[in-house]
């Protein structure tokens, strides 16, 4: 567990249950309680979005929630962001009692500390795309000029310099999308919420829209918690991932953890068409050792699967995990290599 001052944001047992009456009551169940609470209250005909979740969110983590249609990724991430009030359960943001935080501090958070994009674009058709970026700005009360320069760095940043004085009419889905992430930083938030935003998108300018918020992220670090339902979106994005099933959180972890040990069959089913060779990291595979001076340079903790097996066809054998120091941190069998590629669990 992270020390409590790297937590940006964090929820415990989390329940979110749609239906009539006074149900926050006798949701303090954890664990395959919860599971048999949740299956109590479907049949009483109430709709369990969110069962029991526990989730800590590092400052500046890239991270996913994911599962399939109706898992409760979406409602688990307005919950956290309260756009939907949780029915019982904990949520911090900074150390800080979030669902304590009126009306009037929830505003002020919202137009300060977090930017949100949604999977339809959410732009006003009569502004330009100038007007819709610096919009959040001007709610904010910034100054004709100084929002003018913000909303113009933005709309650069995200490639569409020349394009200020189009309507949303004018603009491709994916020039859109840009207009939406911009408008989102446009503010400088903390935190950024992403719902699904590329999923109406054709592929290559999914993938085109990926590589452009890996490079946002890598410019400002920002926090952010991503909604998707594709597997390989959220290899190529997170940090960390979970990933849900019937409003439940079924396991967190890496990418590379989730793949080499998934926790039961259901996210087995996510993972198996995953690109193994380009996601599992040396650094998961090898087996430590004291570090002592290598003879000759060899696999970096970073390279990948592919890398590996590309280095055994040439040399075969064990081969050795070096630091930038040229010191030996780690090696791998063959045996180890087959068991990753085969998809067998290394834990």
């Amino acid at each position: 567990m992270a020390d409590s001052g790297d937590i940006t944001l964090a929820c415990a047992q989390l329940w979110k249950v749609f239906g009539e009456g006074d149900l926050a009551g006798g949701l303090g169940a954890s664990g395959a309680e919860a599971a048999a609470l949740a299956d109590s209250l479907r049949a009483e005909g109430h709709i369990v979005g969110c069962c029991d979740i526990d989730i800590e969110i590092k400052r500046g983590e890239f991270f996913v929630l994911m599962g399939l249609s109706g898992s409760g990724k979406s409602t688990l991430l307005r919950c956290l962001s309260r756009l939907t009030e949780p029915t019982a359960g904990r949520l911090t943001l900074d150390g800080e009692d979030f669902l304590n935080a009126g009306p009037k501090a929830l505003m002020d958070i919202r137009r300060r500390k977090m930017g949100m994009v949604f999977q339809h674009f959410g732009l006003f058709p009569h502004m330009t795309v100038l007007d819709n970026v610096a919009f959040p700005l001007k709610v904010q009360g910034v100054g004709n000029g100084e929002r003018e320069n913000r909303a113009r760095q933005m709309v650069s940043l995200v490639g569409l310099e020349g394009r200020e004085a189009a309507y949303p009419h004018q603009l491709s889905g994916g020039q859109k999308q840009r207009v939406g992430i911009a408008r989102s930083l446009a503010v400088d938030p903390e935190i950024w919420f992403l719902d699904e935003p590329f999923s109406a998108l054709d592929p290559l300018i999914r993938w085109q829209m990926q590589s452009e918020l890996l490079r946002l992220q890598n410019l400002f670090h920002k926090t952010v918690v991503f909604v998707t339902h594709d597997f390989i979106e959220a290899v190529r994005l997170a940090d960390r991932i979970a990933i849900m099933k019937d409003g439940r959180v079924v396991q967190i972890g890496t990418p590379e953890d989730i793949v080499l040990n998934p926790a039961d069959a259901y996210v087995s089913e996510f993972v198996k068409e995953a690109p193994r060779t380009k996601i599992i990291k040396v650094s998961q595979l090898m087996e430590p050792v004291e570090g002592d001076d290598a003879a000759e340079q060899g696999l970096d903790p970073g390279m990948t699967l592919e890398d590996a097996l590309t280095w055994s066809a040439e040399r075969g054998g064990t081969l050795s995990v070096t630091d930038t120091a040229g010191r030996t941190i780690g090696r791998i069998v063959p045996e180890r290599l087959s068991a990753a590629l085969s998809g067998a669990r290394l834990d």
